[in-house]
């Protein structure tokens, strides 16, 4: 077998594959980042961010459906090739196409019809609501780029094309920062457009990315065959899919759910506390998404291995990823508490909602190196079919530690909100806490104990 994922050492594999997905899905979490950068610096930009912060929730709710569909895809594809099955192999990929339509479909619905209510739940300011309205419905009608970004991108790691789905994704992502200041200062003859030009130009960049990946599957994946056919949706691959995917989809939901239950628990105390968290949010997934890339590396790595029944390559996989998955989490922990002041001044805030960002980042970030130790062993259960056991990291993590903790500090705020910091301390001990339970679900797995 001459498949790199069969042949490659593991610790050489996950960087050779692991640094192209990480660039890629840091670029992914860059998108909101700079539409943030831009709409900061507009007139009215504070309230601009916030509309955005209202907005943000749904938005990785697409991210998480269309980038669960694609793990399952992932997994069950390199599986497959391990296995020596190409057949079953494309029909993975195929029917990963068939549940792109089907998502897409479902969230230009919502854009139409949903919005409004939805963006009315959580805030009563007319220029707010308008402005997170607007924003959304061009995110959600033109969601077809990301959904089917999302499934192409995995199919292309799944056969070993990193640099593929990397390059996809960063043409995207420079097609959204040229376009940013054009679409929303109306620049070289563009009318001014605001929010409504931020969420275009996004979707624009989401859109690119989806079509070059497309053009890269098509041209250079080899190790499965496309048709008609394989996009016919069939019952047991789409069920395999989501036995596998569901989790992932759940785990990445949740992090919609708690952006969105956060936002009420603050925006009870002060609308600047909203701000300042949707901003430090954005930076935040920038990081964290280094650490989903290196979980992204993991589950294809540990999954072919272990469908070629190689227990060695399945406990290096492990090993592997853990490590350097830490070593890049506390990179960049360290790298945050260096630059928390110039980054959050970046963003042209008021001084008050500045120093909350700062607050937000400094604290925050201390659990990083906990968090990286939960995505890597998030990828490894995933990749051996230990859903339930991933499931729980996701909603320990980002639910379960985090909304009852967040309310109860949040009382303690004064209105000065000199204390405000309080409520951040949530975000690392929930971290501590996951990852020690994830290292226990690990070590009580009797499937698992031997990788050890």
């Amino acid at each position: 077998m001459n498949n790199k994922m069969a042949t490659m050492p593991v610790n050489k594999l996950m960087i050779k594959m692991g640094l192209p997905i990480i660039v890629s899905m840091m670029l992914q979490a860059l998108y909101n980042i700079v539409d943030s950068a831009f709409v900061s610096n507009m007139e009215g930009g504070e309230a601009a961010i916030n509309a955005l912060t209202l907005a943000f929730p749904v938005q990785m709710l697409m991210v998480a459906i269309g980038i669960g569909t694609g793990v399952g895809v992932n997994v069950l594809l390199a599986r497959s090739l391990g296995e020596g099955d190409k057949e079953k192999a494309s029909k993975a990929a195929g029917n990963g196409v068939f549940l792109g339509i089907v998502i897409t479909a479902v969230f230009m619905l919502f854009g139409f019809f949903g919005a409004d209510a939805y963006i009315g739940s959580q805030t009563s300011d007319n220029a707010i609501s308008e402005m997170a309205v607007s924003y959304l419905q061009i995110c959600c009608v033109c969601s077809v780029g990301i959904v089917f970004f999302s499934v192409f991108e995995k199919v292309l790691q799944a056969a070993g094309l990193t640099v593929q789905s990397t390059l996809a994704q960063i043409s995207g992502a420079v097609i959204n920062i040229i376009l940013d200041p054009i679409m929303i200062y109306g620049l070289l003859g563009c009318p001014k457009m605001g929010v409504q030009g931020a969420a275009l130009a996004t979707v624009i960049g989401q859109i690119a990315s989806f079509l070059i990946a497309l053009f890269f599957h098509i041209k250079k994946n080899k190790s499965i065959k496309n048709g008609l056919r394989y996009i016919r949706p069939d019952k047991t691959t789409i069920k395999l899919i989501y036995k596998i995917g569901l989790p992932a989809i759940i785990a990445q939901a949740l992090m919609s759910v708690m952006t969105y239950g956060i936002n009420l628990i603050l925006g009870a105390v002060d609308a600047s506390l909203v701000t300042a968290y949707g901003l430090y949010y954005k930076i935040q997934q920038f990081i964290l998404f280094a650490a989903f890339g290196m979980r992204d590396t993991i589950t294809p790595i540990v999954s072919f291995a272990y469908g070629m029944r190689d227990d060695q390559r399945v406990k290096s996989g492990i090993k592997y990823g853990v490590l350097y998955t830490s070593v890049i989490m506390l990179s960049r922990t360290l790298l945050l508490e260096i630059i928390a002041e110039p980054l959050c001044a970046a963003f042209g805030l008021s001084g008050g909602t500045q120093a909350l960002c700062v607050s937000a980042t400094r604290i925050i970030s201390a659990g990083f190196f906990f968090a990286g130790i939960s995505l890597s062993l998030q990828g490894v259960f995933q990749a051996l079919g230990k859903g339930v056991s991933s499931l729980i990291i996701s909603l320990l993590r980002q639910l379960v530690l985090i909304l009852p903790v967040a309310w109860a500090l949040s009382l303690l705020i004064t209105p000065d909100l000199s204390n405000a910091w309080l409520v951040w301390l949530t975000f690392p001990f929930a971290e501590i806490i996951t990852a020690i339970i994830a290292c226990i679900l690990l070590k009580g797995s009797c499937s698992l104990f031997s990788y050890l």
